[in-house]
């Protein structure tokens, strides 16, 4: 959530900066005048309660002296009358504001390429050799399928689209995947976390889901419940309504989980294979640090993410976001996005950001300084990696004339040295 004095006292600033993430300047008209409404509100029930108490020491007194108190005592009733009336006005002046605030989308930074989507994101750099094959190379699904590693005949079945079954070698390949990625993360000072699969609204909430992106989720019926679109959101809730030592600065959480997504929008994209499903794994990174060193911190993070990348031999690049193409709660935003042959591009497969003080507001989430004084820290999130999409890479960049797959050699202590899939 934005700082509503920031909004006030930079107002020509912030239009201009969210003009940028599609916000309408009407909106932010809107607010402005609410929030002078409430101000003035504020200012007048203060100057009432004032009254009120001296209209109330003088009925003490009155009554100390045996004097009559019935004119103190009318004026008393006349302006907590008053009072009532505007603390209602001034809690209905509240929630306009609020609501519009629950609304607006974090300030870009100000380096971030300025766009309307992803046409506009910018190419940082490109890393490894894209590889090529003296075939046509297949797409991950058959050769998964061909291979009797993924069953997505038996996953529809079952539950609906966009689920699948892992199977035999394919299984193992996915957990391997995801202990590798947790290994490497620790080596970086991660500290591995098994977090609840299910979270609160004040959760959804506290990370900037809700409650503009509800139907983006799984809730559980007549339950405060949701299952998490990422561990990003109890990690990030860990320390939700929490007072940190600053000293503790920066933590670093990994998490590897299931995340679950509605994909609602999405209809007609990706409708097969492992990039866009209603289930899937995610090895998550988190961090907490102070406002000064957090950019540093991102660009760890995306190094964090491009190792991963790189020990498996995969193909990738750096593409910075666009004002119209980041998340609601980014205040900057790096996709790292691997080469998939059968598709002849890079898609995404990880996405690290920055989101400033924005969800540490929202969850107050703040530490305490080397004065004493207490302040919001920054939040960052990022993937390491969505371990399907990883999966497809591999199963795409590493395939055979024949359908096999090579394991690269990094994977293979975790697959009892199985070094192909055929």
């Amino acid at each position: 959530m934005l700082d509503i004095k920031q909004i006030r006292n930079q107002f020509d600033e912030v239009e201009a900066k969210l003009k940028t993430r599609g916000v309408a300047s009407e909106k932010l008209y809107e607010l402005r005048d609410f929030d002078a409404k409430r101000r003035e509100l504020i200012i007048e029930t203060e100057q009432l309660k004032k009254q009120r108490n001296e209209a109330s020491e003088a009925i003490g007194l009155a009554k100390r002296n045996k004097e009559d108190a019935s004119a103190a005592i009318a004026q008393m009733k006349e302006v907590s009358s008053h009072i009532k009336a505007l603390d209602s006005e001034l809690a209905f002046f509240d929630e306009k504001v609020t609501d519009i605030l629950e609304t607006l989308p974090n300030i870009p930074a100000d380096d971030v390429p300025v766009g309307a989507d992803e046409d506009d994101n910018v190419e940082v750099k490109r890393v490894g050799e894209v590889p090529s094959f003296d075939f046509e190379p297949q797409a991950h699904w058959d050769l998964g399928e061909k291979l009797g590693i993924l069953d997505w005949e038996r996953g529809a079945k079952v539950t609906g689209s966009r689920f699948l079954f892992y199977k035999g070698l394919g299984a193992r390949l996915e957990r391997a995947l995801y202990n590798f990625m947790l290994d490497e993360h620790a080596k970086e000072g991660y500290t591995e976390m098994i977090t609840p699969y299910m979270v609160n609204h004040d959760s959804m909430y506290g990370t900037g889901q809700y409650p503009k992106f509800k139907e983006d989720t799984f809730e559980l019926a007549d339950s405060d419940f949701v299952l998490i679109p990422t561990a990003e959101v109890p990690l990030t809730n860990y320390y939700r309504n929490e007072i940190i030592d600053g000293s503790e600065l920066p933590i670093y959480f990994t998490a590897m989980s299931p995340s679950f997504r509605s994909e609602a929008g999405s209809a007609g994209r990706d409708t097969r294979g492992l990039i866009r499903l209603h289930q899937f794994h995610k090895v998550e990174m988190v961090k907490f640090s102070k406002p000064e060193t957090s950019y540093q911190e991102l660009d760890k993070m995306v190094a964090n993410a491009g190792n991963i990348l790189e020990k498996l031999g995969l193909a990738y690049r750096i593409v910075a976001l666009s004002t119209g193409d980041m998340g609601f709660s980014a205040a900057k935003t790096y996709d790292l996005e691997v080469w998939i042959p059968s598709q002849h591009t890079y898609r995404e497969i990880s996405s690290c950001s920055n989101t400033e003080d924005f969800q540490a507001r929202r969850a107050q989430i703040r530490y305490r300084d080397e004065e004493g004084k207490t302040q919001l820290l920054h939040t960052l999130n990022g993937s390491g990696l969505a371990v399907g999409r990883t999966v497809a890479a591999l199963l795409e960049n590493y395939q055979n004339a024949d359908g096999s797959i090579r394991i690269p050699e990094v994977l293979r202590p975790y697959l009892g040295g199985v070094d192909v899939i055929k």
